[in-house]
C-alpha cells in the first residue's frame, strides 16, 4: 500500500470525546483542532469530523484530486455522527443537516467559504417541516442553503438572490426578513431554484451526497481565491499551510423566540478590559451576525447600559442559557489561557458552542490583556512578550484626535475599531486601491463590507458602515489591520451609484473629506487635527519584560533632531544610520553644495565645503547632544552629485545666478555628472577618493562637534564614521588614513582627547565576500540591506514593483525580498560577512540599517547570525525591541529557560 493509502485524513469529535486535539491546529486547522479540545472538554459541541490540511495539499498537488479512501472516510465519519444525532443524512423523514466550514491553522475571519443547512431538496425540507412542526423555521433554512450553496459552490452571483428576496419584501411592505411568513419563503423557494436553472442551465442539485462533495470541493478552493490569497499576503501566510475542512451536525438559531445566534469574546477585544463582551440575535442563523444583515443586540446587562442601546440583552431574555455560556467562557479563557472568540447556538433554549479561538484584538486590548494575566499569574513575563504580534504596535504610535479641536459631528456608529482617520469619502475598494496609489488619504464608506473588499479596506486610512455590529466583517479585518473603522452607523444614506452619503439633511459627496473615531464611533465633516499618543501604563510593563529578554540592542535612522527626539522617546539606544546628505538638502544649504559641486578647481570646492563645515559642524551637535553619550553612526556622503544638481531649465537658472555662472555650464556640469546606472555609479567612498576635500570637511565636522559636546555636557561621545559602499581594504585605507589626520589635528588644536571608530557599510556582495580583509582595517560593520539586496538580485528597488507581485504570486519568491530579508542569498552574505568578520576581528561591531532593521521577520534573521544591534526608522524602534526580544526567545534553547 502507498503512503497515502495509510494516512488517516478524517477526525472525528463529538459526545465528550475526540480523536484530535488542540495541539493539532497544523493538520486539523484551528476550527477542527479546537472543536475537538472542547469535546474533550466535555462542552455542549454539535459532533462533527475534519477533513485534514493534508488533504488540501494533496488536492491541490494532485490536480484538485482526492486521496485514495477518503470518501469511505468521510461515509464512516457522517456515519458516527448520524448515531450520535439520531438522525440520518438524507433521510426525507428526518434528516441530518451538516454544515461544511473551512479552517486553516491561522485564523482568517471570512477569508474562505461557509455553507449551512446542506442536506436540505424538496423532499428532505418537507420532513424538516413536519418532524419540527414549522413551515417557516423549514423553508427559511432550504432558501438560506440555496442561496449560500448557490454562490460558494455553484458560482452564481448572491446579487441575483438578494433582488428575488428584495422584490418580495417590497411587494409586501416589510423591511425584515422575520417578517416574512412561511408561504413567503416557499415561494422564495421556487425563485431561488429558477435563478439558478436560468444562471447555469441546470437545476439546483438534490442529492445530498453531491451536495456534500461539492461544498468540501468549494471550501478547498477557496483556498486559492484572491481574497484569501490577499488575506495570506498581508499576514505572511504561506500557501502551502493548506486548510481543513470541518463538516459537523446543524443546530438551529432560526427556529423561533426560544433559539438565537452569537459571537462572543472572553474579554472586550477593544480595550482588553476583563468584562464578557459580544452580540446575539433572536431566531437568526449565525451568518446574519457576522454579515451585518441586521444589527445585533448586546450580550450583557452592563453593556446594553453603557451603550444606550433599547434592545434587550441575552443576559435579560435568556438569563438561564447567559450564565451557562457565561460560565463555559471563563473555563475556556482558563483553559487556552487566552482571550478566546466564542461562536455560540441557542436551541430551543440548549446552548451549543460552535467554536472557539484566541480572538483578534487592538494592540492595545492585547497589551492589556497580555499585562493583566501576568498580574493573574495566568501566563508568565516570556509569555507575555511572546504573544504581542510587534507589527500590531503600529496601532499605538499613530495620531488621535485631538480632544480640543473643534468638530462638526454628522452621525454616530458604533466604536469597531479604534484610532482616528481622516480622507476622501470612496465606495468601492477598488476605487480605494486606486486612490491611495497615488498618495491620497481616503475613507471607504460602504453599507457594508465583504471579503471580497479586503483590498481597498488595507488601503484606506479608515472604515465606515452604516450596517453590522462590532463583530461584523467590517469591524473584526479592521481591528486586525489596525485601522480606525465605525461600523452600523444606520442614519446613513449611502447611495453608492449617485456617489453621495447623507444623513439628517446633510449631504457629503464621494472625494469630501470626512474624519471617523473608531473610538468613539463618531463620524465628522472636514479634516479633524490629531495628537500624538502617549505611550505608558501596559505598554511600558511590556517593553521594560522585552528589554530584559532581548540581547541586541536597537537604534535608529536618524539625521534630524526630531527623529532623534522620536526615537529615544520610543528607546532608541543610538543612532545606527545618519545619512548626511539628507544635510545637504535643506534650503539654506542646497545652493552652497550646488556651489561646490559646480566648481572648477579644488580651492573652490574647498572654498564653498568651508561654509558647509559650521552647518554639519551643528546638526552633529545637535545629535550627539540628544543621544547623551550613547553611539552615533555617521554615513558619509553616499549619493552620486547630480543627484543635488536641479534638472529643469528654471531651476538651472536660478543656481546659475547664485552660484555666478552662466546656465551652459550649470548644464554642462549635469551632462557630465550624468549616469546610465548611478546606483552603481559615482557614489559612495568612490566620491572620498576622487574628491577627498568632502570626507575631509565631513570628518572634521563630525570630530569639532565631539569636542564642543563634550566641553557642554562633560560626557563621553562615542562617533562611528561609517564609509559607504566599499568592496576592498585599499579603499578603506585610504580614506580612514585621511579620517585619522584629520582626527589627530583636532584633537591637538582642541587640547581634547576623545575615542572613534571608523568602519564601513556592508552593501556589496564582493564587501561581504572580502570581509575578513576588510575587517583588518574596519571597526564595525553595518550591512545596508538595501543596496546589498538590489546588487545580490539584480533588482532595482525602485522598478521591482512592476514584477515583485507576479514573482510573488507564483512562488517565485515567497515575499517582497526589500520588506523581509531574503535569507538564503542576501542572508547568506551576510552570515559570511559576520563569520569572515568576526574571525580577523574578535571584537568588531556588527549592525543592519537597511529598511529589514524593523522588520521582525528580518530581526529574527539577525538574531540567528549574532549581530550586536539592529537600526530602523524612529517609529519601528518599539516594534524592533519587541521583535528583537522574541525573536530572543525563539533560539533560546530548552536549556536557557
Amino acid at each position: 500500500m502507498t503512503g497515502s493509502e495509510n494516512t488517516k485524513w478524517v477526525y472525528g469529535f463529538g459526545d465528550g470525546e475526540a480523536e484530535g486535539a488542540s495541539s493539532m491546529r497544523d493538520l486539523l486547522g484551528g476550527k477542527g483542532a479546537n472543536l475537538a479540545e472542547m469535546s474533550r472538554l466535555g462542552l455542549p459541541v454539535p459532533p462533527g469530523f475534519t477533513i485534514t490540511t493534508g488533504v488540501c495539499t494533496y488536492y491541490y498537488d494532485h490536480n484538485r484530486s482526492y486521496p485514495p479512501r477518503l470518501k469511505d472516510a468521510v461515509a464512516a465519519a457522517l456515519a458516527t455522527v448520524e448515531a450520535s444525532v439520531g438522525k440520518r443524512f438524507g433521510d426525507v423523514a428526518d434528516p441530518l443537516l451538516v454544515s461544511v466550514r473551512s479552517g486553516a491553522r491561522a485564523s482568517m475571519p471570512g477569508m474562505m467559504d461557509t455553507v449551512l443547512n446542506l442536506g436540505l431538496n424538496d423532499a428532505t425540507v418537507a420532513g424538516l417541516a413536519a418532524r419540527t412542526g414549522d413551515e417557516r423555521f423549514a423553508y427559511d433554512s432550504y432558501r438560506r442553503f440555496i442561496q449560500m450553496y448557490g454562490d460558494v459552490v455553484l458560482g452564481v452571483d448572491h446579487l441575483l438572490f438578494e433582488d428575488v428576496l428584495d422584490t418580495l419584501k417590497r411587494a409586501k411592505g416589510v423591511t425584515l426578513d422575520t417578517a416574512l411568513d412561511a408561504e413567503d419563503w416557499k415561494s422564495i423557494v421556487v425563485q431561488y431554484k429558477e435563478v439558478v436553472r436560468e444562471d447555469l442551465g441546470e437545476p439546483f442539485p438534490q442529492d445530498p451526497h453531491d451536495q456534500l462533495w461539492g461544498a468540501i470541493g468549494a471550501v478547498f478552493g477557496s483556498w486559492m481565491n484572491q481574497r484569501a490569497i490577499t488575506y495570506r499576503r498581508l499576514h505572511a501566510i504561506p500557501a502551502s499551510w493548506g486548510t481543513a475542512v470541518t463538516i459537523q451536525a446543524m443546530v438551529f438559531g432560526n427556529m423561533g423566540d426560544d433559539c438565537a445566534t452569537g459571537v462572543a469574546f472572553t474579554r472586550n477585544p477593544s480595550t482588553g478590559e476583563n468584562a464578557f463582551y459580544g452580540e446575539y440575535l433572536v431566531n437568526a442563523q449565525g451568518e446574519d451576525v457576522v454579515a451585518g444583515i441586521r444589527t445585533p443586540q448586546v450580550i450583557t446587562t452592563a453593556a446594553r447600559a453603557a451603550s444606550g442601546a433599547d434592545k434587550p440583552s441575552m443576559e435579560e431574555v435568556m438569563p438561564d442559557v447567559f450564565a451557562r455560556l457565561d460560565a463555559i467562557r471563563l473555563k475556556l479563557e482558563r483553559h487556552y489561557r487566552d482571550m478566546q472568540d466564542i461562536e455560540f447556538t441557542v436551541q430551543q433554549n440548549r446552548l451549543y458552542i460552535l467554536q472557539t479561538r484566541s480572538g483578534k484584538r487592538t494592540a492595545k486590548a492585547a497589551l492589556k490583556i497580555a499585562v493583566d494575566m501576568v498580574g493573574d499569574g495566568l501566563i508568565s513575563e516570556a509569555e507575555a512578550v511572546a504573544r504581542i504580534e510587534p507589527g500590531s504596535l503600529d496601532q499605538l504610535l499613530h495620531p488621535t484626535l485631538d480632544p480640543d479641536a473643534k468638530r462638526e459631528v454628522v452621525v454616530k456608529g458604533l466604536p469597531a475599531s479604534p484610532g482616528a482617520a481622516s480622507g476622501k469619502i470612496v465606495m468601492t475598494a477598488d476605487e480605494a486601491e486606486a486612490r491611495a496609489q497615488m498618495g491620497e488619504a481616503v475613507i471607504l464608506v460602504r453599507e457594508e463590507t465583504s471579503p471580497e473588499d479586503i483590498h481597498g479596506m488595507h488601503a484606506a486610512h479608515g472604515i465606515l458602515t452604516s450596517r453590522g455590529g462590532m463583530t461584523s466583517h467590517a469591524a473584526v479585518v479592521a481591528r486586525g489591520m489596525g485601522r480606525p473603522c465605525v461600523s452600523g452607523a444606520g442614519d446613513l444614506r449611502i447611495d453608492a451609484k449617485g456617489g453621495t452619503v447623507s444623513v439628517y439633511g446633510v449631504t457629503l459627496s464621494k472625494g469630501d473629506v470626512i474624519t471617523i473615531d473608531g473610538s468613539t464611533g463618531e463620524v465628522m465633516r472636514g479634516r479633524v487635527p490629531t495628537i500624538q499618543p502617549e505611550l505608558s501604563g501596559d505598554f511600558a510593563s511590556l517593553m521594560v519584560w522585552a528589554d530584559k529578554l532581548r540581547r541586541m540592542k536597537v537604534r535608529t535612522n536618524a539625521e534630524t533632531p526630531a527623529d532623534a527626539r522620536t526615537a529615544r522617546k520610543f528607546g532608541a539606544e543610538g543612532i545606527g544610520l545618519c545619512r548626511t546628505e539628507h544635510m545637504f538638502f535643506d534650503a539654506e544649504r542646497i545652493l552652497v553644495v550646488r556651489r561646490m559641486i559646480l566648481a572648477d578647481s579644488e580651492t573652490e570646492r574647498r572654498n564653498a565645503l568651508a561654509e558647509l563645515l559650521p552647518m554639519q559642524r551643528q546638526d552633529f551637535e545637535a545629535l550627539f547632544t540628544i543621544m547623551a553619550g550613547l553611539p552615533v553612526t555617521i554615513r558619509l556622503l553616499d549619493p552620486p552629485l547630480h543627484e543635488f544638481l536641479p534638472h529643469s531649465d528654471q531651476d538651472m537658472a536660478e543656481i546659475a545666478a547664485a552660484a555666478g555662472v552662466d546656465v551652459p555650464k550649470v548644464r554642462h556640469r549635469a551632462t557630465q555628472l550624468s549616469e546610465a546606472n548611478p546606483m552603481l555609479g559615482h557614489r559612495g567612498c568612490r566620491l572620498g577618493i576622487s574628491y577627498p576635500e568632502i570626507y575631509e570637511m565631513q570628518a572634521q565636522a563630525i570630530f569639532e562637534a565631539v569636542v564642543a559636546v563634550m566641553r557642554q555636557t562633560g560626557d563621553a561621545v562615542l562617533p562611528e564614521i561609517m564609509i559607504p559602499l566599499a568592496f576592498s581594504k585599499t579603499e578603506l585605507d585610504i580614506l580612514k588614513t585621511r579620517i585619522d589626520h584629520i582626527a589627530r589635528d583636532v584633537q591637538e588644536t582642541a587640547g581634547t582627547p576623545f575615542d572613534y571608530l571608523v568602519g564601513t557599510m556592508v552593501e556589496l556582495p564582493r564587501a561581504a565576500l572580502r570581509a575578513g580583509e576588510l575587517a583588518e582595517t574596519a571597526e564595525f560593520f553595518s550591512f545596508g540591506t538595501n543596496d546589498l539586496t538590489q546588487t545580490t538580485f539584480g533588482i532595482s528597488r525602485d522598478d521591482a514593483g512592476a514584477f515583485l507581485p507576479a514573482y510573488i504570486q507564483n512562488g517565485i519568491v515567497e515575499t517582497d525580498p526589500f520588506v523581509t530579508l531574503d535569507p538564503d542569498g542576501v542572508g547568506e552574505l551576510v552570515r559570511i560577512g559576520c563569520e569572515r568578520g568576526r574571525a580577523t576581528r574578535g571584537d568588531i561591531k556588527l549592525g543592519i540599517c537597511g529598511e529589514h532593521g524593523g522588520d521582525p521577520a528580518s530581526i529574527q534573521f539577525c538574531e540567528t547570525v549574532g549581530l550586536d544591534y539592529v537600526s530602523c526608522s524612529p517609529f519601528r524602534v518599539a516594534i524592533a525591541r519587541l521583535a528583537a526580544a522574541q525573536a530572543a526567545l525563539n533560539t533560546r534553547t530548552p536549556a536557557d529557560g
